[in-house]
């Protein structure tokens, strides 16, 4: 499974990109402001920190100014995928900017009709969101599991990235189901490292070593 890291911020991409957890970034309007800076600025350092795909979301809503403001994100750098809701009007934007080569995730998914649409319309990236429904009281994972049917039926080359993820184990949850790719905070794939029983362990490790005054160095 691919790890994309949800955020703006460049130092705490940095950090999980020397230890190799990044594999792209998605930001998004919310989390652009949080940053307080630039979208085209922000989004320019962010692709020269990562090799892979940086999710840039346009902010119209209509098709053909969803089209001209992708084509100006697209010009930030190669590896910009070019973020569009799950509209009919996204949709229509979906197919212009892929059919021209581009690199589209299309997200705000909620349904497996709607990943169905995007996967038919091109997309290279289809984000279902799993705590907003699990908000609602539905199950999020059902809804991987409906689209990973989906496409695994019909052999689509869309990719599920797996969005709206809270905790660790939406993580192992999407990974069981074959999700491609999750997007989750920073703070969220630190907490994968976390077990109470690594740290039990680790103190009692911790008092033997000062009790025999073990040294390496």
């Amino acid at each position: 499974m691919k790890f994309f890291v949800d955020t703006a911020d460049i130092e705490a991409i940095s950090e999980l990109n020397a230890l190799g957890m990044v594999d792209g970034v998605t930001t998004n309007p919310s989390l652009i402001k949080k940053s307080g800076r630039d979208i085209l600025e922000v989004t320019k350092e962010i692709c020269d920190l990562v090799d892979g795909p940086v999710s840039a979301e346009v902010t119209a809503t209509d098709a053909e100014t969803m089209v001209k403001e992708g084509k100006k994100l697209l010009e930030i750098a190669d590896n910009i995928a070019v973020k569009v809701p799950l509209t009919f009007d996204g949709l229509k934007a979906c197919k212009e900017l892929s059919d021209g080569g581009a690199m589209v995730n299309v997200t705000l998914c909620f349904s497996g009709n709607q990943a169905l649409l995007a996967a038919k319309a091109g997309a290279t990236f289809i984000s279902p969101f799993i705590g907003r429904l699990d908000d609602i009281h539905l199950d999020g994972l059902e809804l991987i599991e409906d689209i990973r049917t989906i496409y695994d039926n019909y052999g689509y080359d869309t990719e599920i990235l797996a969005a709206s993820i809270r905790t660790p184990n939406h993580v192992l949850d999407c990974a069981r189901i074959g999700a491609d790719v999750m997007t989750a905070p920073p703070a969220v794939i630190k907490a994968l490292a976390n077990h109470p029983l690594t740290d039990k362990g680790l103190a009692t490790f911790l008092a033997d070593i000062e009790s025999a005054g073990i040294k390496i160095l």
